[in-house]
C-alpha cells in the first residue's frame, strides 16, 4: 500500500510541476503537501495488487489507450457538430446495456469516464457483478447486448485489460 500511495505521490508531484512550470521553493513545497493529501484521499481507488505497476508494457498500452481516446472523442465532436448543423437529422436516444469483462475498480472507472467524457455517450450506472454498463447513447444503432458491446465499449476494452488485469 506504502508503494501505491508513493507512485500517486510523485505523479501528483510531477503533474504539480508541469502545471505550474515554476521551480521556486513555494510552489516546491504546496506541490508535495498537495501530492501527499491526494495520495492519502485516493490511494485505496487504486489497484492494490503492486506487481501492476512492475509490468512496464502496461505503461506503453497506456501511452497507446491515450491517443485512441482523443481519436475517438474528435470523431464523437464531428458527429455531435453535424447533428446541431443539421438538426433535421434523426436521433434515436435511449440507455442500452453493454457487457464489460473488466473486474479491477480503476479499470471500470476509467472505462466509464471514457465513454462519458467521449460526447455522445453516458455512463449512467454499472453493474460490476453482472459485467454490465448501462450507457446514455444519443443514437442508438442496437438495443441487443453484443453489437451495442461492439461499438461502445470494445475499442477501449481490449487495451483496458492489457493495462489493468
Amino acid at each position: 500500500m506504502i508503494k501505491i500511495r508513493l507512485a500517486i505521490t510523485l505523479a501528483t508531484f510531477i503533474f504539480w510541476l508541469i502545471l505550474n512550470w515554476a521551480l521556486d521553493l513555494q510552489t516546491l513545497i504546496v506541490g508535495v503537501a498537495l501530492s501527499i493529501i491526494v495520495s492519502l484521499l485516493v490511494g485505496n481507488l487504486f489497484n492494490k495488487d503492486t506487481r501492476v505497476f512492475k509490468k512496464p508494457l502496461r505503461y506503453l498500452w497506456f501511452l497507446y489507450y491515450i491517443p485512441l481516446f482523443v481519436w475517438e472523442s474528435f470523431k464523437a465532436n464531428l458527429d455531435g457538430a453535424y447533428r446541431v448543423i443539421h438538426p433535421g437529422l434523426p436521433m434515436n436516444p435511449g440507455i442500452v446495456r453493454v457487457k464489460t469483462v473488466l473486474r479491477c475498480d480503476t479499470a471500470l472507472a476509467i472505462l466509464a469516464n471514457t465513454l462519458t467524457l467521449k460526447p455522445g455517450t453516458m455512463t449512467v450506472d454499472i453493474d460490476k457483478e453482472a459485467g454490465l454498463l448501462y450507457i446514455h447513447w444519443i443514437d442508438v444503432k442496437s438495443q441487443e447486448l453484443e453489437p451495442a458491446t461492439e461499438l461502445i465499449v470494445r475499442r477501449f476494452e481490449k487495451i483496458l485489460v492489457r493495462i489493468f488485469e
